[in-house]
């Protein structure tokens, strides 16, 4: 699970700081303010840890990869080539990691978070290129271990630590090679050295927490009449949830149970899913059946209220197809998954976007098989009536202040601000935004004045 975030110069971000990331991390910000790039950033590091190019510091992407950042010179803030990309990630392990130095077994440390620190600059050519990159182990103390390889004025790479002391393997003191992607020390340079081995756990742990974010985006496709399913099992419900129904489809194969936390009844996954739309108010009942026996044909039938007729999901309104790819990739990713979401309220009417939150909280909260799921989702919303229910929740003791994190993005000047909402336990923002959601107190005034003015006008014309 991720636990914290730092950008530097990527986009319209000059710095975002230091931001805590919870289990439930909301942003909220006007248009155009560059929410969405800080999901961008984090798909553009998955696709590089997918890649089969090891020597790309990062892939930018293409048409057909996840996310299409552009050239390097777009990624930059300013679109200035004289910048350096930085970032930060930080993440808590689902199991700790433990290192041995293989030349003194009395040295071990061992740590449940894992702190990255990267910096990108451009080549000769403009392509990034690695300048350094940092690892630190860290567990309640603070940091037990730390690595730096950094490249030098001489372009060539050293690798340094203040808490562990690496030994040159005999006679292969030759210069270091360059990094593989961002994240990963070469084999060749870790063979350089006789205890530098544990240096994979590392690039391993941090593939690990690439491949565990999953994406939803604000448009998804519109519902079908039919959905093809050949037994697959896909990662997630795809970027516009494309792969919704084979979703479901393939946790009902593998018979997966799930309940909302702790002492709660389970139930199949697409039983699962269907009680949460009922309770949502969108429709009464929900099933996903094959068209004929035999067949890779699936129909999805609802019915919108109790006595009503199985109608197909193109038959009812727009909102179901939209919020169902975002209940699905909410349970069905794997545990210890990262689900990053671009308003997941779309097309949903005011009273459901409320409880969508209620969906979230659960999420987060939620057991398969009797174990915790671990999920976090960082989501992207303009709904208050979203952050209302937080509140709400908050303040009734459901949710506590470290659950959630609540975030506001607005633009100043030729960059972008990411102010962090304090909320107390009461569920009250001691720190609102001006504007937060609009001037609300100026539109209710000004339609005071606009009506006591009609009746005005309206007086003297019945005077006359």
């Amino acid at each position: 699970m991720l636990t914290s975030l730092r950008i530097k110069n990527f986009k319209a971000w000059q710095d975002t700081g230091l931001v805590r990331l919870a289990p439930l991390t909301v942003i909220f910000g006007a248009n155009s303010a560059g929410k969405s790039s800080l999901g961008h950033l984090l798909l553009g590091l998955k696709q590089t840890a997918l890649s089969t190019d090891r020597k790309r510091a990062l892939h930018l992407g293409d048409t057909s990869s996840l996310i299409d950042l552009g050239t390097f010179a777009d990624c930059l803030n300013g679109h200035d080539l004289s910048k350096t990309l930085d970032f930060e990630l930080g993440w808590s392990l689902p199991k700790a990691m433990e290192v041995k130095d293989p030349l003194d077994g009395t040295q071990r440390y061992t740590g449940n978070q894992v702190h990255l620190a990267v910096r990108l600059s451009a080549g000769k050519t403009g392509q990034p290129e690695v300048t350094s990159l940092r690892y630190d182990l860290r567990n309640s103390d603070g940091v037990v271990l730390d690595v730096d390889l950094s490249r030098g004025e001489d372009r060539k790479f050293s690798l340094q630590s203040d808490k562990y002391q690496f030994k040159m393997a005999d006679g292969r003191k030759w210069p270091l090679d360059e990094p593989e992607k961002f994240y990963r020390v070469s084999d060749l340079s870790i063979a350089r050295f006789k205890n530098a081995g544990f240096l994979t756990d590392f690039a391993l742990a941090t593939e690990s927490l690439l491949g565990s974010i999953a994406y939803l985006g604000p448009l998804r496709n519109h519902p079908q009449r039919t959905y093809q399913w050949s037994g697959d099992t896909p990662e997630g419900v795809g970027q516009t949830g494309e792969s919704t129904v084979a979703a479901i489809l393939a946790a009902q194969h593998e018979d997966r149970m799930l309940n909302r936390g702790p002492k709660k009844a389970r139930q199949s996954f697409t039983a699962f899913i269907a009680a949460w739309l009922k309770d949502l108010g969108v429709i009464n009942s929900f099933t996903v059946k094959p068209v004929a026996e035999g067949r890779k044909e699936y129909e999805v039938l609802v019915r919108t209220h109790a006595g009503a007729p199985e109608v197909k999901i193109t038959d009812v309104g727009f909102g179901v197809s939209q919020v169902l790819p975002a209940l699905v990739q909410a349970f069905y990713c794997p545990p210890n998954s990262t689900v990053w979401m671009e308003q997941p309220e779309i097309h949903l009417h005011p009273q459901v976007q409320a409880e969508l939150a209620d969906v979230f909280i659960s999420a987060i909260k939620a057991r398969e098989n009797g174990k915790e799921r671990n999920v976090q989702l960082i989501v992207e919303s303009h709904s208050e009536h979203f952050l209302n229910r937080l509140q709400r929740r908050i303040a009734e003791g459901e949710l506590t202040p470290h659950d959630v994190a609540i975030y506001f993005c607005r633009r100043s000047g030729s960059s972008t601000e990411l102010e962090p909402l304090r909320l107390n336990i009461f569920g009250e923002i001691e720190n609102w935004p001006e504007n937060f959601f609009g001037d609300e107190m100026a539109d209710i005034s000004a339609r005071t004045l606009a009506a006591m003015d009609a009746k005005k006008r309206q007086h003297s014309a019945q005077g006359q």
